[in-house]
């Protein structure tokens, strides 16, 4: 019988690389490949891309199946694979530029602080809708989630399915390679461990041929050469005695240290993904239109099309449960004691185990305490987003954002209060009604004379949020 793999957000660029890695296991000569997206173009030229694929990998058995409408397609499906992108660009600048008003400079955003809220307050409330409609049409799914941000769109889902559920990224593989070239040794050689929350996992053994590897990267890290490859997150590991697994650019928003003045900015970050100031804002639509065009020149046979099998874990996973083929990926999985000096109730990332029987999270252990402590400070705001998310109450998220690590760094609780306001207002069309606007004669809850500054509130209500929703 033929398995079919759907993939939500299928106008996004993850619709060939993770294909094509599927279309590669050995062992399946035929399926459904499920398309779902919102936006029609888009989804057509993923459609015809991928049809040309299947032409060009000779894969005549499997068949396509796309719409709109996820109803449509959901049903019967084995494996679940989620790339939804809530509001396409709309929000973006908003993300990054109120927050910048008020001294938070963020390189990324989309996975903590304002701009990783605001994602998360877009699109959790359409993926709980999601998990509910899976949950009636294709039961038995197997589900992953490769939307930022990702910790707290797995805490959201966990408590809102029971179903089989990771969450994906690539910073776990990617780092260990990039780890073994800094150390100049052959990266399948090499023995680690890791663990922690995704984008704020650690290296915590690091090894090749039974010697710590940690003394060579601190010496390597005096090349100016290296450093400048990855400034910020070599500059902790000196401090901390730990790598961690996310970019530069990514893990300065982390953590209430290099980005809360100009001068640490300037010492610490580089451009791009190295740490610049609003890059993805600045870059991400530009992106998109080229990532797009790439996609019509490849489905019209005007561009060369990699048809190899890259480094994302969701072929690996169909591969080791279908053919119970034993598989480790690392995944956000729920914290069921993997590591216990981090909060049972929270999300972390460890090895797991995939084969028939799904997905079997591993044993890591305590953390540094103070890698521990940096996981803690950021799985508080991942709790308080979530809770707001599913509770319809607007509080917490602004609890979530009071206690931001970098935006605590930089403003005020009443300074933090007034921007959630504003992102609110700004966001309205793109965010739950709950939120968009405290209710008429609402204030919000606050101790005496703790001189915190009143909120600018739109006034105006806002439409509805189901509606403009982009996602079905």
């Amino acid at each position: 019988m033929p398995i079919k793999v759907t993939l939500l957000g299928a106008g996004s660029g993850f619709t060939q690389p993770l294909f094509t890695d599927i279309l590669n296991i050995d062992g399946i000569d035929r399926g459904i490949i499920g398309l779902v997206d919102v936006d029609k173009k888009r989804l057509d030229v993923n459609v015809k891309l991928m049809h040309r694929i299947l032409e060009l990998m000779g894969k005549t058995k499997w068949k396509i199946h796309a719409s709109t409408d996820r109803k449509e397609v959901l049903k019967g499906t084995d494996y679940l694979i989620s790339t939804i992108e809530v509001s396409g660009v709309q929000c973006v600048r908003h993300d990054n530029d109120i927050p910048l008003k008020y001294g938070i400079s963020q390189c990324i955003g989309d996975t903590i602080g304002p701009g990783g809220i605001m994602k998360a307050l877009r699109t959790l409330p359409s993926f709980v809708e999601i998990l509910e409609d899976a949950k009636r049409l294709c039961p038995n799914a197997l589900i992953m989630n490769y939307t930022n941000p990702m910790s707290m769109m797995t805490l959201g889902s966990i408590r809102s399915t029971d179903q089989p559920f990771v969450g994906l990224c690539h910073s776990v593989q990617g780092t260990s390679w990039h780890l073994a070239q800094i150390a100049g040794v052959p990266h399948f050689d090499m023995i680690w461990r890791c663990g922690g929350i995704n984008h704020m996992a650690w290296f915590t053994e690091l090894s090749y041929k039974g010697k710590d590897l940690y003394p060579v990267l601190l010496e390597a890290m005096e090349d100016k050469e290296v450093y400048e490859r990855d400034p910020v997150r070599l500059d902790f590991m000196k401090h901390f005695g730990y790598f961690v697994t996310e970019s530069s650019g990514h893990f300065s928003e982390y953590v209430p240290y290099y980005r809360k003045r100009k001068d640490l900015l300037k010492k610490y970050c580089r451009d791009n993904y190295l740490g610049g100031e609003s890059f993805y804002a600045d870059c991400w639509p530009g992106w998109r239109k080229d990532t797009d065009k790439a996609r019509r020149e490849m489905a019209a046979g005007k561009r060369e099309i990699n048809l190899g099998r890259g480094h994302e874990y969701a072929s690996d996973i169909i591969e080791g449960h279908l053919f119970d083929r034993k598989k480790i990926i690392y995944a956000s999985v729920a914290n069921t004691g993997l590591i216990p000096n981090l909060p049972q109730t929270g999300v972390v990332e460890v090895a797991v185990v995939v084969d028939k029987r799904g997905y079997t999270p591993t044993y890591f252990g305590n953390l540094p305490e103070q890698c521990a402590a940096m996981c803690r400070s950021n799985m508080t705001v991942f709790e308080l987003c979530v809770q707001g998310v599913l509770n319809n109450d607007r509080e917490p998220i602004i609890h979530a954002m009071m206690l931001d690590p970098l935006s605590a760094a930089v403003c005020s609780p009443g300074e933090i209060r007034q921007m959630a306001e504003e992102l609110f207002g700004a966001e309205k069309n793109y965010i739950p009604d709950w939120c968009a606007a405290p209710k008429a004669g609402a204030k919000p809850k606050k101790r005496k004379r703790t001189g915190k500054a009143k909120p600018k509130a739109d006034g105006a209500a806002a439409v509805s949020s189901m509606a403009a929703r982009n996602v079905k």
